[in-house]
This record gives C-alpha cells, structure tokens and sequence, in this order.
C-alpha cells in the first residue's frame, strides 16, 4: 500500500532561465507565466528533452525543480526510498515517539499480498502490540515499550513529508520502473504525472 498526498512541484521559472544561461540563449525561451503559473513552451520543453536525454551532467536544471509530497508507505518500502538521500529531505511521523499513543489496528498496516495464514499471523501480532500498548501506557515500563518496537512488522504505514527534484523522481522513474513491489510501480505512476514529467523524460 502506497498513498501520496499535497503533491507539489514549482521552480520551472528559474530552472528554465537558468537552463538557456550556457548559450545565452534566453532570447527564444518560449514559456510564460499567466496567473503566477508557468507555461512551458515547445522550444523550451524540446530542449529540456534533450538536455535530459544527453544525461545527469547536462540536466542540472531538473535539480531546480522541486517536489513535495506527503507520503503513507510500509516501512519494508521506506527501507528502499532512503537509497535517494542525496537532494531528498524527508520528516517523518516518529515510530519512537508516538507509536505507543494509540491502539493500532489493520488500516495502520499494507497487508493486501498476504494468504490467509499470513494475515491470521498479523492479526495475532497487532493484538501482541495492543497488550504491549496498553501496558506501557499503564507501567511506562521500558521493557515494554522495547516489546513494542522490536515486534513491529515492516509492513507498518509510515507517513513521510518529502521535498526532491524532478533529477531524483526521474531517477526513480529510471531505476525502479521494473521493481516487484506494488508499491514502487504505483509511485512511479504517480511522479510521471507531474507537470511535464512526461514531456522531458520521453
């Protein structure tokens, strides 16, 4: 399970200056702001294409254009997001902090793949971490709490706020496209719909 929300991307108009900055050639950018939005035109779209078919030295202007976004993922999925740490922030809610704070149930949990012993295990285990739960908050007794974050499965919802680049999605885009997860393929959908994605990496 995979849900990306607050999805953002600005930076075109300094990004697209700055692209044409090499040969002085922002005479015939072609694109335009109306109503605090940025048009891209044809001749600069055309050349962000080839700036990015001609590879990650030649594209540094997809490193001016951010991205943000709130992300829920399992944590077996986090564990392979935190490969794109350079240019890649991310705040996450904290699994330390506040996992104690409330009483965890199936919705909390990306479980859609397992047969049905698999599911009766997980069920068993989120019910072991309601009593480890409800005894911490009762004790504040570490052992307990310990109990608590050493059971929890990798298919845990975490939820991240993450800023990157257009460089680091279309690396993703790259990389991952192929990759057995549910969750990396239903993520790349999501970043080739943002504005002009499309337009520069195909």
């Amino acid at each position: 399970m995979i849900n990306v929300e607050h999805l953002e991307a600005w930076g075109f108009k300094h990004a697209i200056r700055g692209m044409r900055n090499p040969m002085n050639s922002w005479a015939i950018s072609d694109s335009e702001e109306k109503e605090g939005k940025i048009i891209i035109g044809e001749k600069d779209l055309a050349l962000m294409h080839k700036l990015y078919k001609a590879g990650t030295s030649h594209r540094k202007f997809m490193r001016q254009i951010f991205i943000s976004m709130d992300i829920v993922a399992p944590l077996y999925w986090w564990k392979e997001f935190d490969t794109y740490k350079v240019g890649v922030t991310a705040n996450s809610c904290s699994t330390m902090h506040m996992i104690h704070t409330s009483i965890l149930d199936l919705s909390d949990f990306s479980y859609e793949h397992l047969n049905d012993p698999a599911f009766n295990d997980l069920m068993d285990t989120i019910h072991r971490l309601n009593i480890e739960i409800k005894r911490y908050n009762e004790t504040h007794n570490k052992e307990d709490w310990w109990n608590i974050i050493q059971l929890l499965p990798t298919s845990y919802n975490q939820r991240r706020t993450v800023t990157m680049s257009y460089e680091n999605a279309a690396s993703i885009i790259e990389q991952r496209s192929n990759h057995k997860l549910d969750e990396w393929i239903i993520f790349i959908q999501i970043l080739r719909t943002l504005p002009y994605m499309e337009g520069i990496i195909s």
